[in-house]
């Protein structure tokens, strides 16, 4: 609906995995939920750096987050 809106665009990812889920039942659940997509959606973008290893593959950064 906003395309031109940068910020509404970058969460547009966020809205179609909310919207089904008919919100959260407590706030902790929402931000526990809201940080993992955000961090999928950040490595998906290569924004995650890790000190270790500066190119990590996808499914070396979801095995981090995994054991986090």
């Amino acid at each position: 609906q906003y395309l031109n809106n940068r910020i509404e665009q970058d969460h547009r990812r966020i809205k179609r995995r909310v919207r089904p889920m008919l919100g959260f039942k407590s706030t902790h659940a929402a931000a526990v939920t809201l940080s993992g997509i955000e961090m999928v959606h950040m490595m998906r973008k290569l924004q995650a750096r890790y000190a270790f290893n500066p190119n990590p593959s996808l499914a070396e950064q979801f095995e981090i987050l995994a054991a986090a």
